[in-house]
């Protein structure tokens, strides 16, 4: 997992990360280490597995594990998630099983969407993780209705909703955080901006100072986080959820980082990047940054970090495995939960 490239380091002594993180501080950024490793690993065989054409559709999140780890581990049960396209690992670490995601990428009769739902886009109800869709920004709007049930109803919950910064130039993304800013609703807009809207860089999106500014003109306080630095971004998160829970409405939060693979598996990404992109994105990788700081702070040994790459590659490997081995949804399966009643079927049609 660590990389030949320099990595800037965390700028934090122990006793500022203690402050910030409060108590249990240590056992935080280890579990939060130990899931982004699972995070790295998981992406790193399923692009293999996609190349080979053994799973079809795959957003990968390589440079996006900070903030996703961050989310899983500052939400709590109650909360709700409306992801974008990278924030698999969220669902995994509110408790959704990996052989079960892994499941769903091959559409296999153990799918918890029996094969219906597009590969790369899994819903885990289980732990209030809605579906992605790949309709970009819609997501927001969808959001701002379930908060404005969780306010109706009084709960002491909020919803977090991901989108990237090609989504702050949908009607959506307008729609969204107006309707929020009105109804001071319990939701946490989480802006990833990686930086580029597949090709398009956001300084050709927008003239504002920063995407965290725009919440201002709906009423939103806004604010920009480093996102491949995991202390700032769990804190930016826990507090923003923390407010919203207690009815001082909803917060955008700006993400800034580093998209470190291509959009998608089809792109040619040195057509448009500059070519010290993925340079830079290293010298800023949040896996190898928190290794770091761990590393240097006594926080982690060279033993445990082995042990836990270990682990879950062998935990990557034995999913995979698991759901290579799973046949398809039966035929049958299409028609169920579908309907009500089973529709009427002429005599002799085998239905």
């Amino acid at each position: 997992m660590t990389s030949a490239s320099p990595v800037e380091p965390l700028p934090y002594e122990a006793a500022a990360v203690e402050e910030a993180l409060g108590p249990g501080w240590s056992e935080l950024l280890r579990s939060a280490y130990r899931w982004m490793i699972l995070g790295r690993t998981l992406d790193a065989h399923l692009e293999t597995l996609q190349r080979e054409g053994r799973v079809d559709f795959l957003g990968a999140a390589p440079g996006h594990e900070a903030v996703n780890v961050a989310a899983g581990l500052a939400s709590a049960r109650e909360d709700w998630v409306f992801p974008g396209l990278r924030e698999q690992l969220v669902a995994l670490v509110r408790g959704h099983p990996l052989p079960t995601y892994v499941h769903h990428l091959f559409a296999d009769a153990k799918d918890p969407a029996v094969g219906r739902n597009v590969p790369g886009h899994p819903t885990a109800r289980e732990v209030h993780y809605v579906s992605m869709s790949s309709v970009i920004g819609t997501q927001l709007t969808q959001a701002v209705g379930l908060a404005y049930a969780q306010k109706l109803r009084a709960e002491a919950a909020a919803t977090l909703v991901f989108f990237g910064d090609g989504a702050t130039s949908s009607n959506d993304f307008h729609a969204g955080l107006n309707f929020a800013g009105v109804f001071h609703l319990p939701v946490v807009f989480c802006c990833v901006n990686n930086q580029w809207a597949i090709s398009v860089p956001v300084s050709r999106q927008t003239a504002a100072a920063s995407l965290a500014s725009k919440g201002a003109a709906y009423g939103l306080p806004g604010r920009q986080v480093d996102g491949t630095d995991f202390v700032a971004s769990f804190r930016a998160l826990a507090t923003a959820l923390k407010q919203a829970r207690s009815g001082e409405g909803p917060v955008l939060l700006e993400f800034v980082l580093y998209r470190m693979t291509p959009r998608s598996e089809i792109e040619d990404v040195g057509r448009y990047q500059p070519a010290d992109w993925m340079t830079r994105a290293a010298r800023l990788d949040p896996v190898n940054r928190l290794l770091s700081w761990l590393q240097s702070h006594g926080q982690l040994t060279e033993g445990e970090r082995s042990q836990w790459e270990a682990d879950a590659e062998r935990e990557v490997r034995a999913a995979i495995e698991l759901a290579e081995g799973t046949p398809p949804p039966p035929a049958e399966s299409a028609t169920e939960d579908v309907y009500a009643s089973r529709p009427y079927a002429p005599p002799g049609s085998g239905g």
